[in-house]
């Protein structure tokens, strides 16, 4: 083992004893951990960086992406409440209603999903299912659709389907948008302490796309507590900077209460710019990006995540390859399965 490594490792271990004995909740192991860092050096030699990237997709089959960390510690409340129900939300492919509904079918638990289409009509759904909306039906997910306008109600609208199982006599459980509050951060608090682990010295900025806050909240809590300087970046692929440092800044807070120190500032910011047409809806340039990509690195991104994220940090780093630091490391999220919702579009502008 390097000499910078071990000392990291032996500066973490205390670290990691202190978070034991601080007030944290209990977990369900779901995730396949840790998952691998994988260099980029075609793209880092062409960038002027050392860029890698954290392959958070591996974090298991079905149950893969980003969203399986905060389940762990989020369906191991839910278990402890002795829930019959998750009810959750998302875009019509959203990775973390396909995961809560796969994670929580042998735990018992059926999932409530409220989905946005574009009018909130049943018939807007995929038919026949594809991706995420496939898997959601695989193992028995009820599936509400909604339009964007009662959308924006999401949460009045999720304790109006809680009520709903409480009257059939079951014990629902919400899981927010994303699984971002303060308990389902705390999987991206472990993962900034495991990507630690896997380097030699911290990296300047880790990149992750960032949706409804949660993986970004986690990851500046992590790197906060182990009192390195690294920077956690979020890449905006909805609403925009203001909205997700608010977001963020509320997480920090709430997180206190599981013995969490203070998020400074300068710890994390956020980038928008680059949600081109908007939240899941992708240009034909952003799909050719994600095929040359995938062509050119064997890395497969997803057009309403990854794919998005990716390309604003690679479209800075052309113009200022300092802009980052010298070492930067892209939180790979997922969405596999719902590029598969996107086939036809892709193949179109592959063509291109």
């Amino acid at each position: 083992m390097k000499g910078a490594r071990a000392t990291l490792r032996l500066a973490a271990a205390p670290l990691r004893e202190k978070m034991r004995a601080m007030n944290r909740p209990a977990r369900i192991a779901l995730a396949h951990l840790p998952t691998p860092l994988q260099p980029l050096p075609r793209l880092s030699k062409a960038l002027g960086v050392q860029l890698s990237v954290k392959r958070d997709d591996l974090t298991g089959s079905h149950l893969s992406g980003n969203k399986i960390r905060k389940l762990e510690y989020l369906l191991a409340d839910a278990v402890a409440g002795r829930a019959t129900h998750v009810v959750t939300c998302g875009g019509v492919q959203s990775n973390h209603c396909r995961a809560t509904a796969l994670a929580a079918a042998p735990l018992g638990m059926q999932a409530e999903l409220l989905l946005r289409t574009p009018n909130g009509l049943r018939t807007e759904l995929p038919d026949p299912p594809v991706g995420n909306v496939y898997l959601d039906r695989l193992v028995g997910a009820t599936i509400h659709p909604t339009d964007p306008l009662g959308y924006q109600s999401r949460d009045d609208f999720m304790r109006d389907i809680a009520d709903g199982v409480r009257d059939k006599d079951g014990v629902p459980y919400v899981v927010p948008e994303g699984g971002s509050n303060a308990l389902g951060a705390l999987g991206y608090v472990d993962a900034a302490d495991e990507l630690l682990a896997q380097l030699d010295s911290p990296p300047d900025t880790v990149v992750v796309a960032t949706g409804s806050g949660g993986t970004l909240a986690g990851l500046a809590l992590g790197f906060e507590a182990r009192g390195v300087p690294t920077r956690a970046l979020g890449f905006a692929v909805c609403d925009d900077r203001a909205y997700f440092r608010g977001v963020v800044d509320r997480i920090a807070d709430d997180a206190r209460r599981y013995g969490l120190p203070a998020l400074s500032a300068e710890r994390y910011d956020v980038i928008d710019g680059f949600v081109g047409r908007g939240y899941g809806l992708a240009t034909d340039d952003e799909l050719a990006f994600l095929a040359d990509v995938a062509r050119r690195d064997g890395l497969v991104l997803d057009p309403v995540y990854t794919n998005k994220a990716f390309r604003g940090l690679v479209t800075l780093l052309r113009e200022d390859p300092t802009r980052f630091g010298r070492h930067v490391v892209f939180i790979h999220t997922g969405g596999i399965f719902g590029l598969l919702g996107h086939g036809d579009a892709l193949d179109a502008a592959r063509q291109t």
